[in-house]
């Protein structure tokens, strides 16, 4: 009796451990073989980690060194846009020209001082502004006469073939000083007027009359040509 029931307990135990063996197994497989839902989602991770690019740190800015001894840029001064330019400058060009300096001669017409008498004559033009000059001019004879009319220009232009304005001539009137030396010095009023044309890129022809109240009345007409600067 007591062999059977031993033989029944070792059946019973044997079944138990094939059981739980095979329970054993079966768990060891699924875990161990991924399912196809698995394995597209690990593929899917995979890939998306692929595409994220690798986020580096920038290198900080570095300043250049600058040598002590290398002397800084020059650099322009910032001109206040509220300051006026500057109105008078003295041999600029005006509307009626560029100034210039040149040799001419004067024929006198009345009078009694080198205005009214031939003579050699020293002619300049020197702008002061846009529109008005200063008209210095020695004539040399028995004695010198200095005349310094400041005068204002009126250019007459004209258009070219090409659709260029270029002034034809640039008629002048004003009024200044006369100088005369010698045994009649003396300082009167000038009235001057004429007329400048250029002639060339350098050159420019002057014709003009200078009536000067000294003594008495003086004329004299003036002709010359000046070099422009």
């Amino acid at each position: 009796m007591n062999t059977r029931f031993l033989q029944q307990i070792s059946l019973v135990s044997l079944a138990a451990a094939i059981a739980t063996f095979g329970s054993f197994k079966a768990q060891a497989q699924a875990t161990a073989t991924p399912t196809n839902t698995q394995l597209s989602n690990k593929a899917a991770d995979l890939y998306l980690w692929a595409q994220v690019p690798e986020q580096t740190t920038p290198a900080p800015l570095q300043q250049p060194i600058q040598d002590p001894t290398t002397p800084a840029p020059f650099q322009q001064p910032i001109q206040d846009p509220t300051t006026p330019a500057p109105v008078v400058s003295p041999g600029r060009a005006t509307r009626g020209g560029p100034s210039y300096i040149g040799i001419g001669g004067n024929l006198g017409i009345a009078g009694e001082t080198t205005l009214s008498e031939g003579s050699f004559a020293v002619i300049s033009k020197l702008g002061l502004t846009n529109n008005l000059s200063v008209r210095p001019t020695a004539l040399i004879g028995d004695n010198a006469v200095f005349l310094v009319p400041v005068t204002l220009d009126f250019p007459v232009e004209s258009v070219t073939q090409t659709g260029e304005t270029q002034i034809s001539a640039a008629p002048y009137l004003g009024g200044g000083v006369a100088i005369s030396t010698g045994d009649d010095s003396n300082v009167g009023f000038l009235l001057s007027g004429g007329v400048d044309v250029p002639i060339a890129n350098q050159l420019t022809a002057n014709a003009g009359v200078n009536v000067s109240f000294l003594d008495d009345t003086n004329i004299g007409l003036l002709l010359g040509v000046g070099y422009n600067f």
